[in-house]
Order: C-alpha cells, then sequence, then structure tokens
C-alpha cells in the first residue's frame, strides 16, 4: 500500500467521481488523522480505560477489588456472567500491577488515547442520493419507490424472497454500531425501541433516543439498519427482510471510535433482550489486529470473545465484516499500518494466526465478504480460506462493476438520518446482507439454535468458483488470489448469500 490505511472499516462512503476501495490510495477522504495525545510535562496522568478479565459468574472476588482500588482503579461496571469488569485508571501500570492478582486472568488498556479520546475521525461522507436520481427511479408495480436502484437484492433473490415472505415480527436483528435514526420513515415502522440501548461508556443508557447518531456522528448505522429491515411501505427503499424488527446499539463513541468496554456491552445488552442476530460492521478499536502475545490485547480479544458467545448462548446469531483492505487473512504474515489508532499508528507485522480482527474473527462470528454488481469480490475485500464464511453484495466502484440498468450505481443503497436515502459501500454493505438473510432464516424456522441457523446460511448459499485471475482494474495485474473450492473458497466462503431459499426450505 502507498497511502496510510484508514481508521475505521465501517464507512467506505465514495463522494460523487471518486473511486472505491477502503484503504487503497485513491480513496484519501477517509484517511485518519491520528493525533499523539500523551500529556504534557508535569501534567497528571490521563486516565484510561480498561478490562479486568475474572472467573465467569461471579463477578470479581473481594480480594480482586481490593486489588483494582489499590492500583488506582475505579470500577465503572461489570459483566458478572462472562466475568469482564471495566474499570478506569490514571495509574499507567494499573494492568501490569492487577494481573499480578489472584482471580484476574487478563487484564488490558482498551484505548491509548486518554478519557475521552483526543483525536478525531472521518468516516467518510455518503453519496446522497438527490430528488432528481429518486423521481427518475422506475420501480415495477409491488415495488417500493426505489427499488430498482436496488441491484443486491436481486443479487441475492430478496426481491423474489419478498413474493413468498418478509419476515416474522418475532425476529429482531440488532445493529451494534454508529446509531440508528429511528424516526426515518423507512426504519420507524420497524424499530424495536426495547431492545436499542446507547452503550458508548460501556454501561447501558436507556435514555429516551441515546442510540440516535448526533448531527454530527456517521450516518454508518442507520444505513446498515436500513440495508436489513428497510419497511415495504410504499416509501423509499426494501430492505432484505423487510418484516422484520431492527434495534439500535450505539457502541461508537463521538470520535467514532468502536472501544471493547463499549463493544462488550452492546452484545451483552443483545443477549438480554432477546436479539436473534447481531450485526458487526466495524473492527474493535483502537488495534486492527489484537495479538494475544500481547497481554494487553489479549485481554481485549478475551473480553469481546465472552461477551459474542454469550449472545450466541443466549440465542443470537452474530453476523461481522471481513475488512476492506484486501487482507489474504489466511495469508502467513500481514503488515498494519494502522494501529494503534487512536494516537500514533506505526507499522507492525502480524501473524494472523495470532492476532484477531474482533468480532470478526472470533469463534461462531459469521465473517462476511463484499462483492460488486457483476458477481466478483469487491476490490477492498478483504479474504481468506477458511477464514471467510459466506459473500454478499457490499458494492464496488463502477468503473470495476457496472450494475445493469436500471440501477445507476455500483453502490448500495441505504436509510440517512432525517429521513434520507443514500450510497455507500464496504464490507460493512456486506454483512447486513447477511444479517438480513439470517433472519429471514430466523422467521422461518422460528425454533432454530444459532448454530442451526449459521448450518442453513451455509447450506443454503449459491456456490461461488474462484474468480482466476482476479485483475479487478484490468491492469493486467493480479489483485488477489483466491484459494479453494467451488464449494468453499477464500474469495466468497461457502457462496453467495441466498434469501429465496432462506424463506423456502
Amino acid at each position: 500500500m502507498t497511502a496510510p490505511h484508514p481508521r475505521h472499516r465501517r464507512a467506505v462512503a465514495i463522494p460523487v467521481g471518486m473511486a472505491l476501495a477502503s484503504a487503497l490510495a485513491f480513496l484519501p477522504n477517509i484517511q485518519a488523522s491520528a493525533v499523539e495525545a500523551a500529556p504534557a510535562a508535569g501534567a497528571q496522568a490521563a486516565s484510561l480505560s480498561y478490562v479486568v478479565n475474572v472467573q465467569p459468574g461471579h463477578g470479581p472476588s473481594a480480594q480482586v477489588k481490593r486489588a483494582i482500588t489499590k492500583a488506582g482503579g475505579t470500577i465503572v461496571t461489570s459483566y458478572d456472567r462472562i466475568g469482564v469488569v471495566v474499570v478506569h485508571s490514571a495509574n499507567p501500570d494499573f494492568a501490569k500491577t492487577v494481573r499480578k492478582t489472584h482471580g484476574v486472568q487478563s487484564a488490558g488498556a482498551t484505548r491509548t488515547a486518554p478519557l475521552p479520546s483526543a483525536a478525531t475521525t472521518d468516516v467518510g461522507t455518503p453519496k446522497v442520493l438527490t430528488a432528481q436520481e429518486a423521481a427518475a427511479a422506475q420501480s415495477a408495480a409491488g415495488q417500493d419507490p426505489l427499488e430498482s436502484l436496488q441491484w443486491d437484492l436481486p443479487a441475492i433473490k430478496a426481491d423474489k424472497a419478498h413474493q413468498k415472505s418478509l419476515g416474522s415480527k418475532k425476529v429482531t436483528v440488532a445493529v451494534i454500531d454508529t446509531g440508528v435514526d429511528d424516526t426515518h420513515p423507512d426504519i420507524a415502522p420497524n424499530f424495536d425501541r426495547r431492545a436499542s440501548v446507547n452503550c458508548v461508556a460501556g454501561k447501558p443508557d436507556t435514555t429516551d433516543g441515546a442510540w440516535r447518531p448526533s448531527a454530527a456522528e456517521s450516518p454508518h448505522g442507520t444505513h446498515v439498519a436500513g440495508e436489513i429491515a428497510a419497511a415495504k411501505n410504499g416509501v423509499g427503499m426494501t430492505g432484505v427482510a423487510p418484516g422484520v424488527k431492527v434495534a439500535g446499539i450505539k457502541v461508537s463513541n463521538p470520535d467514532g471510535f468502536f472501544y471493547t468496554e463499549a463493544v462488550v456491552c452492546g452484545f451483552m445488552w443483545a443477549a438480554e433482550h432477546g436479539v436473534d442476530v447481531t450485526n458487526n460492521s466495524y473492527y474493535t478499536d483502537p488495534w486492527y489486529f489484537n495479538c494475544k502475545n500481547d497481554p494487553d490485547q489479549k485481554a481485549l480479544v478475551e473480553a469481546v470473545s465472552r461477551a459474542s458467545r454469550y449472545a450466541e448462548k443466549k440465542g443470537a446469531v452474530n453476523v461481522a465484516a471481513a475488512g476492506n483492505e484486501n487482507y489474504d487473512l489466511a495469508s502467513d504474515e500481514i503488515l498494519d499500518p494502522s494501529s494503534p489508532n487512536d494516537t500514533t499508528p506505526g507499522d507492525r507485522v502480524i501473524d494472523p494466526s495470532e492476532c484477531y480482527d474482533i468480532p470478526t474473527q472470533l469463534p461462531g462470528v459469521v465473517t462476511v465478504a463484499a462483492t460488486g454488481a457483476k458477481g466478483l469480490k469487491s476490490s477492498f475485500s478483504n479474504h481468506g480460506l477458511g477464514v471467510i464464511d459466506i459473500a454478499a453484495p457490499g458494492g464496488d466502484s463502477t468503473a470495476y462493476q457496472t450494475p445493469a440498468p436500471p440501477a445507476t450505481s455500483g453502490l448500495i443503497l441505504g436509510t440517512l438520518p432525517g429521513g434520507k436515502w443514500g450510497y455507500m459501500a464496504g464490507t460493512s454493505m456486506a454483512s447486513p446482507h447477511v444479517a438480513g438473510v439470517a433472519a429471514l432464516i430466523k422467521s422461518t424456522h422460528p425454533y432454530a439454535t444459532p448454530a442451526m441457523v449459521k448450518a442453513l446460511l451455509y447450506a443454503e448459499a449459491d456456490a461461488t468458483p474462484c474468480t482466476k485471475p482476479y485483475d479487478i482494474d484490468g491492469d493486467g495485474k493480479v489483485d488477489a488470489v483466491c484459494e479453494g473450492s467451488k464449494n468453499r473458497n477464500g474469495f466468497y466462503g461457502w457462496g453467495m448469500a441466498d434469501a429465496l431459499d432462506a424463506v423456502t426450505r
């Protein structure tokens, strides 16, 4: 790569006339501008947030609580069922000190910037659909007004699936993301207030509307929510599962960071509120990959893993985006130039077998790669044999994969805050397509366990052979190498998600 990677995968936003692909040099609009957050000489040490992992089931013992206090920590909240304690401390040696305590299994800082994080992020601006473009959409009878622009729906046979089922109101998909604007006319009919919350501080905030993004925050979560469950109501667009419920679990702070304590809170909230599917179109900051040979990063992997496993144990299928750097996640090594992204990132070579992108590479999580309008791996999509589970539309540059008319953009249409619609692209957009299909499977098989839903998801996927050679930009050079068979490979996993089979089998 010739340019630094963007800090987040969540929004590969494509301004008009700009080519696509998160982390590629021709997307300068979403590059990071991380700033050094070290305190000035003589200043009081800044507080950081930590997770302290103890034996699940009983919470921290009296001995652990005393050790936390003695080390200068203050307990913010404790998720006793999974043994994860969220702590704030200004002691730079807090984690090192508390790890020595009997009963502490691991502990680590969830960030490198002080509370609150001192950097700002730019996740890009979506291409907002203009009134003229909306008026020009030529949808057929029975379609919502903008449905003809959604090439992604027929790509997974969702249009045909909707003739048989829109999904069940008894099924809820939680969008763990930047927040959801539930006042949007395409989201309001299907919004699940009870399952929505703000988890940014690492503990639930149930204030009415706390799950919404502010005007200054990313529209990413709202876009994702519409892709999943925009109502088939004669307004705007149609979601993959327009009859199911959608909830907003806000875990991204105002600076755009998805920290471990917020992600843990998000999974735990979903677990305790009957959520059937979670969508996770992000990676957990500040490390793109968390390496288990680092004691801090090991603790973050353990905390999020416990939370995601608990959510699955309570009935949720966890679906996540594979990432937008065109990495081969099954390779021997990867250069990560973007971590830690909340202070000063630096180049590091990581071993993918020991370092994990969380939550997408955690056990049990459905890892989703992106495809474009021609059904090929999106130019930016991460890949890897044995890592990618399934593929779905995430969009691509129209210069690479042009949709058939009447669709006009190779990107993915979604809902935007303030009653708008617009285009974005990324594995962030592929993941909600799979979450929507999983919701349709759960609607068809209401008593299916998460393991059964995932088994059906993979078995019903349309097998897609490797693209060889993969020269997406047509310059005569191979842009990525696909390994594996037609039935399972590093580009498409078990194949393209199939919404029609989800409602008929």
